[in-house]
């Protein structure tokens, strides 16, 4: 009877043993996923700023060339305006889906490599 106790309890130390372990692996597998992620994520947004500061400067630039040939310098800013407004509506009227599902495939595609 005390073998068969003995085998249990070093069986029920294994159990507890294997359980640390596949948990230490969940977190460790957590880990990896998520650094792959930000790993990714974090140069894509620094070159997103830089690429919008350059557009900014950009869009200034047209705005003040195009308010000097319309006679006034607001006039430029609303041509500006107009064409991104007219790109937006655009963009969301016949594109929207398309960039969701293609987007939405991207995080799926970096969550689960």
């Amino acid at each position: 009877m005390e073998d068969k106790s003995k085998i249990i309890d070093e069986l029920l130390g294994k159990v507890a043993e294997y359980g640390k372990t596949e948990f230490e692996l969940a977190k460790l597998k957590a880990l990896d996923k998520t650094s792959d992620v930000a790993s990714t994520v974090v140069p894509q947004i620094i070159v997103i700023v830089l690429v919008s500061i350059f557009m900014l400067f950009l869009n200034l630039g047209i705005g003040f060339w195009l308010g000097g040939i319309l006679g006034n310098i607001y006039y430029g800013f609303f041509v500006v305006a107009a064409f991104y407004g007219m790109t937006a509506l655009i963009l969301r009227l016949f594109m929207y889906k398309w960039l969701k599902k293609h987007v939405g495939n991207y995080i799926v595609r970096k969550v689960l490599k």
